[in-house]
């Protein structure tokens, strides 16, 4: 059965493109996969409200990984809407933390201290998540037939979400901006391939990815 959800895409900051939550339709509420990025929030909120999904009936938050695009409203969304925070431990350091940078190898030093400048978490939109997942990691008793699968390479802790109609929330494993290929950020090149190499095993209809349109998994470039 094709899963109920909605995707909310959203700005991101410095028009450096935008990013998509996934809004999951269960039969108690909601399943929120990604939060975008803190410039956002009002604009989040109120398409949250659009939907339906108001504080008391979003019941999970899943994030797919640890960046500031990704995580930028969880802990707000977890305070106002009592939603528990589910997220691969792999990556806690980066919300802990506000660091996106936590876990990934020694990146050029310009580019860390930028994004330090510019996309670092304030302490207030820093947080612990309720709920490790991992691979395998049972979702039914949030109302839905959901198997999270691990998909480093982007980062340690990327995740991914895969629905009972062959749904593929893939986070920033993936991205279609102009083209379905490999995020053009990865911390891990060989170990990214590996998780789609992984993934080709698996049935999905189609991928849903953090930044772009979606796509089918033989649409993908993967020129290396």
């Amino acid at each position: 059965m094709k899963q109920d959800f909605k995707t909310i895409c959203l700005p991101l900051r410095f028009k450096l493109g935008t990013v998509n939550c996934y809004l999951l339709k269960v039969n108690s509420g909601y399943i929120l996969i990604d939060t975008g990025g803190t410039n956002n929030r009002s604009a989040l909120e109120e398409k949250l409200r659009n939907a339906g999904c108001i504080p008391g009936n979003l019941k999970l938050i899943i994030l797919t990984h640890g960046d500031f695009d990704h995580i930028g409203n969880a802990s707000y969304l977890r305070q106002k809407y009592k939603a528990e925070l589910a997220m691969h431990q792999d990556d806690f350091g980066m919300i802990e933390h506000g660091d996106m940078f936590w876990n990934r190898k020694k990146p050029n030093i310009f580019i860390k201290i930028l994004a330090g400048l510019l996309f670092k978490l304030k302490k207030a939109d820093r947080a612990k998540p309720d709920l490790t997942i991992h691979e395998g990691f049972d979702l039914s008793g949030y109302g839905l037939s959901l198997a999270v699968v691990h998909v480093p390479g982007h980062s340690m802790g990327s995740i991914g979400i895969l629905a009972s109609g062959g749904e593929f929330f893939c986070g920033d494993l993936f991205e279609n901006t102009k083209q379905p290929t490999l995020n053009t950020i990865m911390d891990d090149i060989e170990t990214a391939y590996l998780s789609v190499e992984r993934l080709r095993k698996i049935n999905i209809s189609t991928i849903y990815p953090g930044h772009g349109e979606p796509f089918t998994m033989d649409q993908l470039n993967l020129e290396k």
